[in-house]
Parts: structure tokens; C-alpha cells; sequence
């Protein structure tokens, strides 16, 4: 299997010819590469504060505001492997430099968007572009930071920026809705965007993998019709019914489609989710964790947002700026939990976000349209500590006993798994949180208050806590140990034992 992201100097990367890069020009590749990331993660959240405004504007139903996010999200999880493999065969520079294109214009033809329908289509542009970026992105910073510890520090550098654009979306989105409006959310994206293009153009050295793999239609194929179907079954099911025949089909669809996924990537030898990965403990746990943290974060924001303004009427500037202190407390806390995992392991930072999510859910599901704010800003900051803890760990933990040459791929599978988890939880806590409201021509409402919806993001929570104690011992270090002498051990049926040897 292909992708980005692969350490470059110890996997034969090859970059153009010429003298290494200087210190500052390094620099300036990861301010070029992390600014790419910023946006991206932004996008990720900044919309949801504009949800209410774009909702009257356009006149959507809250299934409506439901496909606005997973639209983005679903496109990017099941493009972001092969964004990857794109960059290893064609060139890092050119793909990275495609995506900016296109999420640029994806951005400016979302501005304009004249309907619902358009808006999601066009985030499906945004997100194609995007899903070109971070992973190609990672390719260029580790082919360009050469030095073991200088890339160790840039790579910490990315993590720091993931956490800090998801969590400043929510406040820069308030200020732009509240004084411009929500097609100024996308606006931001246009100068950030062109002004990448122009510097990557000017100085991201170019590189290749040494060998790209073949592509796998097929897999790429199943993956998007798993993601579709099982998120388009939860987002219309409170409309069409949990059990009409078309929730159903749809299910059976996902399920049949997750099974041949499996059954065709084992069978084939370059494939784009090899599932041989899934025998390491370290790296399964580290997949369901990213799934399950990304799905709070993705619930919690997508609900906040909507009881804030609708039921609190609060304006999205306010809205935004009560976010501030989950903003905080996971920018304080990421790094820290990133020191954490680098002198104990992840075992630590998943016990606290496995303490402070379940924390969290538990208080907002007490919540109402007069609860203090003093325990809502209690709630915010237990997110914060659980988000800001889990993020870390995640990476580590998936790369894990990994070879060098598959720790990339590891780290793309668990950054999908990020993109996987934000789409069904939007998917899900709406869902749960959804009811039919007479008057409406049969559209599920959704109602943030609903207990139900946040005791999902308790289940979550708990699942990171367990799950972190399961895969950090000492049983699932063996497992990862044995699924990496596997990459050694057993070559593929089309390449020599050698060049697995020295990959």
C-alpha cells in the first residue's frame, strides 16, 4: 500500500537534485506545508458557528446542515490514501500544489453558493483539494527534514497546528459571521490558499517515491460507497424512519461493501488498506481511538453550536468566544500531552481523555435552555483536557513497533480515521439528537438538548479509556512486534525478498 506520508530519507524518497536546503529555507517549507494544514483543520470546524445563519439563508433542513460538514469530511476520508499514492507516483510538489488549487476555488465557489445543494457540491470540490494536502504535505516535510531530531521537532510543530486550527475554527468563525456573514467563513481560505500556491511553487523542492504502487480502484471504490451509505442511512433515517425499507438497504449496502473491502484488500498485493496493519494491536486501537475521539469532537461542536444560538440565542460571535475555553485548555494541552507520550507513552494521555470526555458528556446531558454558565464553561473545559490529551497518542500509538518504511502509512490510516470520525459523529449525535416537529413537512429537528445525544460522547469517551489501557501493554506490543516482522518476512507475490528487506 501507498501513501504520502512515509519518512522519506529512511524509505528512499527522492527529491530534486541539487544542494540539501538550508536551515531557513527547511523552515520555511513547514511554515508553507503547516499553513496547508491550517486551513484544512479549519474547515473542519470553523463552519459550524455559521450553521444557523446559513440554515435561514438558504432555507435547510437540519439534515441539510448535517451534509454541509460530512459532505467535507466523508470526500477527504476516503480520498486522503489515495491523495497519497497520487503524490508518491506524479510528484509531491505537483499534487500539493493541485490541492491548493482546487481548495481554493472550492472555498470561492462556496462564497457564491446559491442553494444547499450547491454548497454541498461545492465542499466536495474543497475537500478533493484538501484531501491532496496533508498527506503530501507530511511526504514533503519528512523528505525535507533529513536530520532524525529536527524532524521530530517538525513534525511536532504539524501536531501543535492540527489541534490549534480545529480549535480557533469555532472563535474566528463567530467574528466572520457576525460581521460579514457565513460566506466570509470561506472567503479566509482564497488569500491563505493562493498565497501556499505561490511560495510552493517558489520553494517546495519536488520528490517521488522511488517506487509507487500501483493504484487500487476497486478499494478506493468500496471505501467511498462504505463511508456514503452508512452516513447518508444515519443522516435521512429520523426523516425516512430507522426502519423503512430505505434506512435498511442502505445499511445492508455499507455492510456489503465493508465486507468485500476487506476480502479484496487481503487478496491483493498492493493494496490500498492493507489489513495485515490490523493484527497490531497498538495500531487497531489507535484507528478506533482517532474514530471515537474525532466523533465527540465532531458531535460536540456540531450540537454546541446549535443550542448556543438557537435554543440560548446567543449570535455566533458569542457563541464562538464561549468556546474559548475548550479553544484553551487543547491548545495548553496538546503539547503537554505530547511531552507526555514522548517520556511515559501514550498509556497516560488516553487514561485523562478517557477520564475528561465521558467527564464532559455526563454534565451537557443535564443540559438546558437555562443551565449556568458556569457549568457549561466546566463542560468546555473538560472537553478541552480530553481533546487536547488524545491527539497525541493517537499517531504514536498507531506507529507503534511499525517498520520505518510503514510508519507513514500507519500515520495516513489513523489521520483518515480522524476524517471517518468527525463525519459519523456529526452523523450520529444529530441523529440521536433529531426529532419530528409538526409543521415542518415531516423534517427531523434536531434538538441539542437531547440527553441521549450526549451520553454517545460518555460511550466514546469510555471507549478511548479502555481502549488506551488494552493496546499500550505489554501483549499488544508483541502483537505490533509480530505484524511488523510480517513486512519482512513474507514478500509480496510481484517483488522480491530484497526489496522488502531494505524498504
Amino acid at each position: 500500500m501507498t501513501t504520502a506520508p512515509t519518512p522519506a530519507a529512511e524509505a528512499g524518497g527522492t527529491a530534486a537534485a541539487g544542494e540539501p536546503p538550508s536551515r531557513g529555507r527547511r523552515y520555511l517549507v513547514l511554515a508553507i506545508c503547516c499553513s496547508s494544514l491550517f486551513i484544512v483543520g479549519m474547515d473542519t470546524t470553523i463552519l459550524n458557528v455559521g450553521l444557523p445563519s446559513l440554515k435561514q439563508d438558504l432555507h435547510a433542513p437540519d439534515s441539510g446542515l448535517q451534509w454541509t460538514i460530512d459532505a467535507y469530511g466523508l470526500v477527504i476520508a476516503s480520498l486522503l490514501l489515495f491523495s497519497g499514492s497520487m503524490g508518491d507516483r506524479l510528484g509531491r510538489k505537483r499534487v500539493f500544489r493541485t490541492g491548493l488549487a482546487l481548495f481554493s476555488a472550492g472555498s470561492l465557489l462556496c462564497s457564491l453558493a446559491p442553494g444547499l445543494g450547491w454548497l454541498i457540491a461545492f465542499r466536495m470540490i474543497q475537500a478533493v483539494g484538501g484531501s491532496m494536502l496533508n498527506p503530501v504535505a507530511m511526504a514533503i516535510i519528512t523528505n525535507t527534514f533529513t536530520e532524525r531530531r529536527e524532524r521530530a521537532r517538525a513534525i511536532g510543530v504539524w501536531g501543535g497546528v492540527i489541534g490549534l486550527s480545529m480549535a480557533l475554527g469555532p472563535v474566528l468563525g463567530g467574528l466572520l459571521v457576525d460581521g460579514v456573514g457565513w460566506r466570509a467563513i470561506f472567503w479566509i481560505n482564497v488569500p491563505i490558499g493562493l498565497a501556499a500556491l505561490v511560495l510552493t511553487t517558489r520553494y517546495v523542492p519536488e520528490s517521488k517515491a522511488p517506487r509507487a504502487r500501483r493504484f487500487d480502484p476497486l478499494g478506493q471504490a468500496l471505501v467511498a460507497v462504505t463511508l456514503g451509505t452508512l452516513t447518508y442511512a444515519i443522516i435521512e433515517a429520523p426523516a425516512a424512519g430507522w426502519t423503512s425499507a430505505q434506512t435498511i438497504v442502505l445499511f445492508v449496502v455499507a455492510a456489503a461493501a465493508l465486507v468485500g473491502l476487506i476480502v479484496g484488500e487481503t487478496r491483493r498485493d498492493e493494496a490500498l488498506l492493507d489489513m495485515r496493519f490490523f493484527r497490531s494491536a497498538p495500531f487497531s486501537g489507535a484507528t478506533a481511538i482517532a474514530v471515537c475521539a474525532f466523533a465527540a469532537m465532531g458531535g460536540f461542536l456540531f450540537l454546541n453550536t446549535l443550542y448556543l444560538q438557537n435554543v440560548r440565542g446567543y449570535s455566533a460571535l458569542h457563541a464562538g468566544l464561549l468556546t474559548l475555553p475548550m479553544a484553551g485548555v487543547t491548545a495548553v494541552c496538546a503539547p503537554i500531552s505530547g511531552r507526555l507520550v514522548a517520556s511515559h507513552g501514550p498509556r497516560p494521555s488516553l487514561i485523562i481523555a478517557g477520564t475528561a470526555l465521558p467527564a464532559s458528556g455526563v454534565v451537557l446531558s443535564f443540559m438546558g435552555p437555562h443551565t449556568s454558565l458556569a457549568v457549561l464553561v466546566c463542560a468546555y473545559v473538560l472537553f478541552g483536557l480530553g481533546f487536547g490529551m488524545v491527539n497525541a497518542p493517537i499517531t504514536n500509538t498507531a506507529v507503534s513497533g511499525m517498520p520505518i518504511a510503514q510508519a507513514g502509512v500507519a500515520a495516513a490510516v489513523a489521520s483518515t480515521s480522524r476524517q471517518i470520525g468527525i463525519a459519523l459523529g456529526v452523523a450520529i449525535f444529530g441523529s440521536v439528537a433529531a426529532s419530528h416537529v409538526a409543521g415542518q413537512d415531516g423534517h427531523a429537528a434536531i434538538d441539542p438538548t437531547s440527553g441521549a445525544a450526549w451520553w454517545i460522547m460518555v460511550g466514546c469517551g469510555v471507549a478511548i479509556g479502555i481502549l488506551g489501557l488494552l493496546t499500550t501493554g505489554r501483549w499488544a506490543r508483541d502483537t505490533a512486534a509480530r505484524t511488523a516482522a510480517l513486512f519482512v518476512t513474507q514478500p509480496r507475490r510481484d517483488e522480491p525478498d530484497v526489496a522488502l528487506a531494505t524498504r
